[in-house]
């Protein structure tokens, strides 16, 4: 691994010294400066040392994005613990098998909407802002060095469980601190902070890894804690922001928000979208809407630190290649392969991706579970989840194969598919449909019939007003089999 500079918390340290009283975070009507993130992480360290937490533990973070959570995280690996950072919305029981899956040690932190839940699932302390802020600046830190093993654990992270259980991701000090190296420019005093919005969870990839890259480069973050598309417009106006990184089902409620037109934008410049597939026709919409700004989809997952393929800006004015997730970031290598083999399939075939760099949380080649093709100039298309793989009755293809061609119906806002257990074929094809105007489920087999092989035709049909997504954007598939179970069984 190539030398990097191994404690994370250090991302602070060029802004924090270089310019103090510039703004690092904007939550609500407050401004953070470095200097005030700084003493915050100072207190939590010392804090989280008195309460017993040691190198090598993982503490179990249950807040939104904002000043507690930047805190614990820096202050967390600069006494060499890692921030086991979890889904606000989930229970205490489901909180309590991440507490477990990830070996979380006693001590807890949680902003105050979730400290009861987080109390239910660990089994000592749960420490809240008042505990680990409330003394900010009261008096020196007794923490001593910092801890630099590139070694030890910076961050657990969760996948989505879109399919299963969420699975924790520990990452190294080294490997976050040469992927934060890798994406973000060295700080420079002399430059304006650039403003960024943080409107995805902190808990997600996206989140923290954006955020901490922004810390080191002195960059000033809005934090919006939940996602409203409104607020979202006034936060862009009223802070002159110039880039954010939204998923499709936020970037799409944007579009559809009337306060669109009447806001002034001018400012933002660009606009980067992932962590789910994006329609082809919304894609179009928003550069539409908003010519001025540059899209790029960026493509990746939590086990890679984020994005490894990218649709730049100027790829996005090549039609047939909207549809694409791009090509492969330098030093990435993709593989696309027949899952049973294990043998590289032919350009243009679907198979699993799998991708080797160094920004992989794990060294070697990683089988991402995703299913894509890759064109003859290296784009890649995504075809789903191989986990999502409808089988019916031997016949095996993808849910996005379905989703693609009804989104072309006029009358489909949006719409998911999935296999449904059947005892004689194994799965049936079912959708739901989030409709713009009155239709049948007759209608949608007719349309699906004349554009897709017979063992793809939707048999199961149900109309719903959304769509089972979770925060990044991604369809809950489990969830969207009960929707379609359920509603069936009402009829």
């Amino acid at each position: 691994m190539v030398a990097a500079v191994v404690n994370i918390s250090h991302a602070l340290d060029a802004a924090a010294s270089g310019d103090p009283t510039r703004v690092a975070l904007v939550v609500g009507n407050g401004e953070i400066t470095y200097a005030d993130l700084e003493a915050a992480v100072s207190t939590c360290a010392t804090v989280l040392a008195e309460h017993g937490v040691k190198p090598g533990d993982r503490i179990a973070v249950v807040e939104v994005g904002g000043l507690l959570s930047t805190a614990v995280i820096l202050a967390a690996a600069r006494v060499g613990a890692a921030a086991a950072l979890m889904n606000v919305q989930l229970n205490p029981s489901e909180l309590h098998e991440l507490v477990r899956t990830a070996g979380c040690c006693a001590v807890g932190v949680a902003g105050d909407a979730y400290r009861d839940a987080l109390a239910q699932a660990v089994t000592g302390v749960v420490l809240g802002a008042a505990e680990l802020l409330g003394a900010r600046g009261a008096a020196p830190s007794t923490v001593g060095d910092t801890v630099e093993d590139d070694d030890l654990d910076a961050l657990v992270l969760f996948t989505s469980g879109t399919t299963g259980l969420p699975k924790a991701i520990p990452i190294t000090q080294g490997t976050l601190s040469l992927r934060l190296q890798g994406m973000a420019a060295p700080f420079d005093p002399a430059v304006p902070p650039v403003v960024g919005m943080m409107c995805v969870p902190i808990f997600h990839v996206g989140g923290s890894l954006g955020l901490l890259g922004a810390l080191q480069q002195g960059r000033t973050t809005v934090i919006q804690p939940r996602f409203d598309a409104g607020e979202w417009l006034r936060l862009v106006a009223r802070h002159h922001v110039s880039s954010a990184f939204v998923v499709p089902t936020m970037l799409q409620r944007i579009l559809d928000h009337p306060d669109l037109e009447a806001t002034d934008l001018r400012d933002l410049r660009a606009i980067y979208y992932g962590a789910a597939a994006a329609p082809i026709e919304l894609v179009q919409r928003a550069m539409a809407a908003l010519p001025h700004i540059a899209f790029a989809n960026i493509f990746g997952q939590t086990e890679t630190l984020g994005a490894y393929t990218t649709l730049t800006p100027d790829d996005h004015f090549a039609p047939e290649r909207i549809g694409s997730v791009g090509r492969a970031l330098p030093g990435v290598e993709i593989r696309i392969v027949d899952p049973l083999t294990e043998a590289d399939v032919p350009a243009g075939e679907v198979g699993e991706l799998w991708v080797l760099s160094d920004q992989n949380v794990r060294p070697g080649w990683l089988r991402t579970g995703d299913l894509a093709r890759q064109d003859a100039d290296g784009y890649l298309y995504p075809s789903g989840r191989l986990s999502d793989t409808i089988n019916r009755g031997g016949e095996k293809f993808g849910p996005v194969e379905i989703e693609t061609v009804l989104r072309d119906h006029p009358s489909v806002a949006d719409v998911a598919a999935a296999g449904i257990p059947d005892p004689e074929m194994g799965e049936r094809v079912g959708v739901a449909i989030v409709a713009r105007t009155p239709m049948t489920a007759d209608e949608v087999k007719a349309y699906c019939r004349e554009r897709l092989a017979v063992y793809k035709t939707p048999e199961h049909v149900v109309f719903v007003d959304e769509l089972p997504y979770n925060d990044t954007g991604k369809v809950v598939r489990r969830q969207l089999v009960e929707l379609v179970e359920s509603q069936r069984e009402q009829r």
